[in-house]
């Protein structure tokens, strides 16, 4: 082909421009007139589709009710009549006191009301209160849900202390073996975004024909999800419908605790013991509530000046220990008025969580900030104090009492972390103990605790394993603790979060049962819980709000 000569070289590049001008001034017919061909368009890339939101939601802001600004007579301009008589200056000068006067009041009022916005709520509160942002439709589908899992008493079992105890490691070994091939299966069945800010607590209904798990976010909000019920379907931005990019089940967010900040954060949840129709939840306002299913109402059940940053609840479910910032433990019994709660200085650091033994109620569990943890004979703790007081035990009274001969048997267990301990719970059978700590590790005990109800010490409190597991979970995510499933018909195993965006499973004996990794996930699964009665179910939340639920595939 020979080659093109500078005319024919000018032509071409005069055509190009011609044609760039007319496609500007949107000229496509000309451009056809010349007999220019069109320029090929370059084929649609597909595009990953995030996940559809089945409702979206506008962030909910705390209402700042601004009271009225004082404003000066000289800037207001008030038009005088020159003219005016001295009964009509009167008569103005009155006007305007009362206006004054009116102004003032209304100041008054919107500070006050600006001021009660700020602090916790004291009163009882409905569920169209505690609901006030969901619709009528959604306030309605709530009660029935919570109306469903009330009709027959679900109450907390524990386990048999000798439960699960082998002398031969084959039992084990097949227990072990049994529960790798349930919960290895288990994989991200429904995901949705249950809460507006970040998950710090979770707790999973006994209710077996659901899969109803209720999370505590930082704002004081609770958000109940019911992860496997039917959802409308929604079309994406393209007009496509497709599973696997939208959101699972149903939830519903209650701002149990006020106001809706960091000042509120809802630090754990449990279910009334005795039936399950309640939830009780601790707050870093200092209050405790209780929602109760059945009447759809909130009522506060206790409030204290620390931060609260866990509780717990016996089986027998007419008492609660509750830990607090301040390095105390306070004893409430639901039977008597809040006032009669007793406080006991243990620690001289923040107390994470307590925990009671099931089996031996009697023997309490403290992770504290002074990197000991520590098992406490309450019968001892409670001869300090009567039915007429006191009820604020400091902690150098404590210690004396731990010093004394009186008080012997007071610390029956201690253990010093290279860290915080930041969780140590017992296991169902009250005979097993799993902490975590900064250091950077998971430790085990095993103890038979009815066999030394009556020593004053246990002869040796050395945990018998070790797991370096990464704790370092920084500001942004929620603090990892190590939660026993509650089921007290399977082997003991504990559900922990991974900083690698995975769900670790341990047995008691320290053996990892199952990893569980989804591409999809892309935080720290930190907060975690499984069913009290199906082994194959578990729930984690994370930073953002969102949560997964983990069971097997036949279950979607």
């Amino acid at each position: 082909m020979s080659e093109l000569t500078a005319y024919e070289i000018e032509r071409e590049a005069n055509i190009a421009r011609n044609r760039a001008l007319l496609e500007e001034l949107d000229l496509k017919d000309a451009v056809t007139q010349l007999g220019i061909p069109p320029k090929p368009k370059p084929s649609p890339r597909k595009r990953a589709k995030p996940i559809q939101p089945a409702k979206k939601v506008k962030r909910e802001h705390l209402e700042v009710v601004e009271p009225p600004r004082r404003q000066s007579a000289r800037l207001k301009k008030e038009v005088v009549d020159p003219n005016e008589t001295a009964a009509q200056k009167k008569q103005r000068e009155e006007e305007q006191k009362k206006r004054r006067q009116i102004e003032e009041q209304e100041r008054l009022e919107a500070e006050e009301k600006a001021r009660l916005a700020k602090r916790p709520r004291h009163q009882e509160l409905d569920l169209t209160t505690l609901g006030e942002n969901l619709e009528e439709s959604e306030l309605s589908s709530l009660r029935s849900s919570l109306q469903a899992i009330t009709n027959v008493p679900l109450p907390k079992l524990a386990a048999d202390a000798d439960a699960f105890v082998y002398h031969e490691d084959k039992k084990n070994e097949a227990e072990i073996a049994e529960l790798k091939n349930k919960l290895q299966k288990l994989r991200v069945v429904s995901r949705a975004k249950v809460t507006v800010d970040r998950v710090y607590s979770a707790a999973y209904h006994p209710e077996a024909t659901k899969d109803l798990v209720f999370f505590g976010d930082k704002h004081g909000q609770i958000g109940i999800w019911d992860a496997r019920a039917p959802v409308d379907e929604i079309e994406d931005e393209d007009g496509d419908i497709s599973a696997d990019h939208r959101e699972g089940g149903k939830c519903w967010r209650l701002q149990c605790h006020w106001p809706a900040s960091s000042k509120s954060s809802i630090s754990s949840i449990k279910f009334d013991p005795v039936d399950a129709h309640s939830l009780f939840t601790t707050s870093y306002d200092g209050t405790i509530r209780r929602l109760s299913f059945v009447s759809g109402i909130s009522q506060e059940i206790f409030s204290s000046e620390h931060l609260i940053t866990s509780m717990d609840l016996p089986v027998g479910g007419h008492e609660m220990w509750i830990s607090d910032a301040f390095g105390g433990l306070t004893h409430l019994d639901l039977r008597e008025p809040k006032d009669k709660a007793c406080w006991y200085g243990l620690s001289p650091v923040k107390i994470g969580t307590v925990s009671i033994n099931p089996t031996s109620p009697h023997f309490l569990l403290t992770a504290s900030n002074s990197r000991v943890l520590k098992v406490w004979d309450s019968r001892k703790l409670q001869k300090l104090t009567s039915t007429s007081g006191p009820y604020q035990l400091s902690q150098d009274t404590v210690e004396d009492l731990v010093q004394s001969k009186k008080g012997k048997g007071t610390v029956r267990g201690m253990f010093q972390h290279g860290k915080s301990v930041s969780s140590a719970y017992w296991d169902p059978r009250g005979r097993s103990i799993v902490s975590t700590s900064y250091d950077d590790s998971i430790r085990l005990w095993d103890l038979d605790v009815a066999k030394y109800n009556s020593s004053p010490a246990f002869p040796s409190f050395t945990p018998f394993r070790g797991i370096k597991h990464n704790c370092q979970t920084g500001k942004w995510v929620t603090i990892l603790r190590a939660v026993w499933n509650p089921n007290p018909d399977v082997f003991p195993h504990f559900t922990i979060g991974n900083m690698n965006y995975a769900l670790d499973i341990y047995s008691c004996k320290g053996h990892l049962i199952a990893r569980l990794q989804d591409s999809r996930l892309t935080a720290t699964q930190a907060v975690t819980c499984s069913h009290p009665s199906i082994i194959e179910r578990c729930a984690t939340g994370n930073a953002s709000g969102r949560c997964v639920l983990w069971a097997p595939p036949n279950v979607e």
